[in-house]
């Protein structure tokens, strides 16, 4: 599912949520359902797509309303007027499917790019502007400040084959079975009317898809390839629903011809999935890993060809070299954008500054103190927590674990407290509930007391503090203290006559018990000392 838009930014993409909903602009990168879901629920306008989009969706939800959209088509750019400043936006091919698009948006938030699925090859970045490409390993004139990237197979290391030869492969498997009177091709998907379109040109033969089982795929493939649509079964070519039970039915149409002694028919089905997924048991790994250059049977009889609309590895990682973007987002909760090569050497900084656009994009606002250390240590990658309420942001200077739950909460403009990424201590950000320096004073000549706010904990605990101390001594050096120490015991927080007015109130509101002063060293060295004169007398 694609994750929500932080709520920084005043526009949603392919999200369709009671907090999407609040976004004053939406946007949809095409027409495939996960990325429609709720449209009819949580939908306002303005929807920006393509016009082949919306003629799409509404194929799938006939009950929405057409003056919803606003039509943006691939090389538009659109300026948009928003209360928090004009922006715009660009619409990119996606190489996804009819009418898929990628949206490039410009504005006070900064370069943002939200690719939607996308099969990022050298032809489909060919048609980004120039400033936006990076030339011979430096920095492009126009940096994106954030990519929400596609890394649907960004796990997979394998090289897929092109769109266009893993069409050729389809073809050359039916040529090398041509007693196969029936040919069933798995392509109901939007996006693979390719294949059937070359099948179809090549053999001189339309394709028959079943109106009344597949209504909205016969629709779909009217609109986009209305030439190679039949609806006479005598055609040598059908389409075949891919899912649900593909295997079951495979072997039901396999068993009806061997029991009517006729030939075998060829069902292939064209996806990435079984290869990257491994659907199969183990016995054909070796042929998964060799063999993309042909179709593979497997044993349920299935020929699988691979055929893919999303990138694998390589191609982004090729893709985020060319576009050097400072923020990575995943899009896909499959992979984390944070296991990409790139993230990982680009994530080497340890500098995060009070100017740096991410605030923007979180909506947060960053006061600098003078002379104030506002560094923060890179926080490598984290085991991956598979919920829908956190996304991964990774820089090319510093990766960082951001909870949607506290930060990505979507709502309009308004005056939020300051909440940071880090908690407000490490920032130096004024927070009126805790104590000024001034005010946390000296306490009979010891330091004062340090406040901290523990990384990334939940905001309920942010008003709580753990003092842990622990001193390591050998046996012999402690001996005497911990004899001096045993009379002595913590001292509640509202007894104490030595601390100030606000310290008091702080330590109540916190129940924390403050401890007696340790030993000085000196005590330490005394009390080993007159232990090692007793071990020689």
């Amino acid at each position: 599912m694609p994750i929500e838009m932080p709520r920084g930014l005043p526009f949603s993409v392919d999200t369709w949520t009671p907090s999407s909903k609040r976004k004053r602009h939406h946007f949809l990168t095409h027409a495939h359902k996960d990325h429609c879901s709720g449209i009819l629920t949580h939908s306002s306008y303005p929807i920006y797509c393509t016009h082949l989009t919306k003629s799409l969706v509404m194929i799938n939800y006939p009950q929405i309303e057409d003056s919803l959209f606003v039509g943006i088509e691939v090389g538009q750019s659109v300026v948009i007027d928003d209360p928090d400043g004009h922006f715009s936006v660009t619409a990119f091919d996606a190489n996804h499917c009819p009418g898929a698009v990628m949206f490039l948006f410009e504005g006070k938030f900064g370069n943002v790019l939200h690719t939607g699925d996308c099969r990022l090859t050298p032809e489909c970045l060919q048609c980004f502007p120039e400033k936006f490409i990076s030339k011979k390993g430096r920095d492009p004139r126009c940096q994106l400040d954030y990519a929400f990237l596609d890394c649907t197979f960004g796990r997979f290391h394998q090289k897929f084959p092109s769109k266009n030869s893993a069409s050729q492969q389809v073809i050359n498997c039916i040529w090398k079975h041509p007693a196969a009177a029936l040919v069933y091709l798995t392509c109901d998907l939007l996006g693979q009317e390719d294949i059937l379109a070359q099948v179809s040109q090549t053999f001189g033969s339309k394709i028959y898809v079943d109106k009344a089982a597949n209504p909205e795929c016969f629709q779909a493939l009217t609109m986009t390839v209305p030439q190679i649509v039949t609806q006479d079964p005598s055609s040598r070519f059908h389409m075949f629903d891919g899912f649900p039970k593909l295997y079951e039915r495979a072997a039901a149409k396999l068993a009806e011809s061997q029991a009517n002694s006729q030939p075998e028919p060829l069902i292939i089905r064209p996806s990435a999935q079984w290869y990257a997924s491994g659907e199969e048991d183990s016995c054909v790994e070796s042929q998964k890993k060799l063999r993309f250059n042909e179709a593979v049977r497997d044993q349920f009889g299935v020929w699988h060809v691979c055929y893919s609309m999303h990138s694998s590895r390589e191609e982004l990682e090729w893709a985020l070299q060319l576009l050097a973007p400072k923020w990575v987002v995943s899009t896909t909760p499959s992979c984390w954008a944070m296991e990409l090569d790139y993230v990982k050497k680009c994530s080497t900084g340890t500098q995060l500054t009070s100017d740096d656009p991410v605030w923007k994009l979180l909506d947060i606002t960053v006061e600098a103190p003078p002379a104030a250390d506002t560094s923060t240590r890179t926080m490598g990658p984290s085991p991956i927590v598979k919920r829908p309420t956190q996304i991964y942001a990774e820089s090319r200077s510093q990766s960082v674990k951001i909870s949607s739950s506290r930060l990505l909460s979507l709502s309009p403009p308004s005056n939020r407290p300051a909440v940071t990424l880090f908690g407000r201590a490490r920032l130096a950000i004024k927070d009126s509930n805790l104590p000024s320096e001034e005010q946390v004073l000296s306490i009979n000549n010891q330091p004062p007391l340090a406040l901290a706010v523990e990384e990334d904990s939940e905001v309920k605990n942010e008003n709580k503090l753990e003092n842990k101390l622990e001193i390591c001594v050998t046996e012999e050096q402690c001996q005497e203290s911990v004899k001096e120490q045993k009379t002595a015991s913590y001292s509640s927080i509202g007894s104490s006559r030595n601390f100030s007015e606000t310290l008091k109130n702080l330590y109540r509101s916190m129940n924390v018990p403050v401890p007696r002063p340790l030993p000085s060293l000196v005590e330490l060295r005394g009390a080993y000392k007159r232990n090692k004169r007793r071990i020689e007398f």
